[in-house]
């Protein structure tokens, strides 16, 4: 790659996010969309969407936790 293909970063982009705080939103936000089953549509299609993308924040998280405690994943990422 060339030098003037080279992509510029500033400098707060770099820095880490909060985990812990990542970590919480998508717990919260599989909860709150658990709360949509009670909603006024009707049919199994939208609970079946809603049910698994709360489901796949969670496995994220769970994920990503479990990568960290076996040291496969940085903790400053």
């Amino acid at each position: 790659m060339a030098a003037d293909q080279d992509p510029v970063y500033a400098p707060d982009q770099l820095k880490p996010g909060n985990r812990k705080r990542g970590q919480r939103a998508a717990i919260i936000s599989a909860l709150v969309m658990l709360l949509y089953f009670w909603g006024n549509h009707e049919g199994n299609t939208e609970n079946i969407w809603i049910a698994l993308f709360a489901i796949g924040l969670v496995v994220a998280v769970i994920i990503d936790a479990v990568m960290r405690r076996n040291g496969l994943k940085a903790e400053d990422q």
